[in-house]
């Protein structure tokens, strides 16, 4: 009985260090897998992503990694969604994810791309609208672009929107955009009008308004703008009409379409609110969206006498001649006249040299 005591207490110790090492085993086996699973995903996370060419990314507004990650596996930009979600918040966010549209490189890592969607910079998208545009163009423009949604569903006033780039956002709204477009306005208005000559015969922001958009229609000549607006506010100091040619079209069309012909001679008698050869003083609104050029240089006009001006060629380009008296005006007009009638020959000289030249190809063409 002594000899067997002893065997068991040797069959004990051997069965405790069994289990230790059992158990030590399979720890150091649990380390090497979470360590292969940790340089695996660390791998997959900083390695080549499978992109084959650069792509454009878009985020929508209020996403985060838990619909970003399903969405870039699913276009090819990373191997694995959930690898991604780990080892971006493991990683820690550089920023905040933004909205917009990224680019996204060929072969970019998950750490590349998660870089990109919150410290990079969206591609740049804009609307342009130029100066002297109506409401109505305008709104054309924004309903045009298919990178916006949404509809305007009421025609904004005309010359509340200020001509400009507006950036925005992919996804955004076009009521948004407007907004924007209308509080710059807003804003360029009032401060041209702290700023303006005291001794405008204007009353309000919105005569200036008014006024600034004919002044937007009259020339396409950005130097000339402060001497037509003078011209203007000469003509509202003595009394005079503006008689200004923008205002009947307008008048005819509501800026919803082009004229693309003369103005009758009808036009011009016809009273209607638009028609400054009829009325007096500014029309009721303004014609067109001016420019912030077009508001300063009513608020702050040049000083002169000039009462009248005409077209100094045949095309826009060249301006206007100005003068003071009507009589210098009429010279002014004949000599625009001239130079119409001529530049008319011209043209229907060139035409009828197109023509003909096209006539003898024909016939060389059909000659056998």
């Amino acid at each position: 009985m002594n000899d067997r005591k002893p065997r068991r207490r040797r069959r004990s110790r051997n069965g405790f260090l069994d289990i230790l090492n059992g158990l030590l085993s399979l720890l150091v086996l649990g380390l090497l897998v979470a360590g292969g699973v940790v340089l695996y995903g660390a791998s997959q996370f900083y390695g080549d992503g499978p992109l084959q060419e650069e792509t454009t990314f878009r985020v929508e507004a209020g996403s985060g990694l838990s619909s970003l990650a399903p969405r870039l596996e699913e276009q090819g930009l990373i191997s694995n969604q959930y690898i991604f979600q780990v080892g971006s918040r493991l990683a820690e966010l550089p920023g905040t994810i933004k909205q917009g549209d990224f680019r996204i490189p060929a072969g970019a890592s998950m750490a590349d791309i998660l870089n990109e969607l919150t410290t990079g910079n969206p591609i740049r998208y804009a609307v342009v609208i130029p100066e002297g545009w109506t409401s109505w163009e305008v709104i054309q423009r924004l309903n045009d672009d298919t990178n916006i949604v949404g509809e305007i569903s009421t025609l904004p006033p005309e010359g509340s929107i200020l001509p400009g780039s507006y950036d925005y956002v992919p996804g955004e709204t076009r009521q948004a955009v407007l907004d924007r477009m209308q509080e710059a306005m807003k804003t360029e208005l009032a401060a041209t009008w702290e700023a303006r000559d005291p001794d405008l015969p204007l009353e309000t922001p919105e005569e200036l308004l008014v006024l600034a958009s004919i002044v937007e229609k009259e020339t396409g000549v950005a130097s000339e703008r402060p001497q037509v607006a003078a011209v203007f506010v000469n003509r509202l100091r003595e009394g005079m009409r503006l008689q200004s040619d923008p205002t009947i079209i307008y008048g005819i069309t509501k800026g919803q379409s082009r004229l693309d012909r003369g103005i009758r001679r009808s036009e011009i008698e016809a009273e209607t609110p638009y028609n400054t050869y009829q009325i007096d003083g500014l029309p009721p609104t303004p014609i067109a969206n001016p420019g912030v050029e077009a508001l300063k240089a009513v608020a702050n006009p040049d000083a002169h006498d000039y009462l009248y001006f005409v077209a100094k060629g045949a095309t826009p380009s060249e301006g206007h001649v100005f003068a003071e008296t009507y009589a210098e005006h009429q010279d002014n007009v004949a000599q625009y006249r001239r130079i119409a009638a001529e530049a008319a020959a011209q043209a229907e000289a060139d035409a009828e040299a197109a023509r003909q030249a096209l006539e003898a190809e024909e016939a060389s063409e059909a000659t056998p």
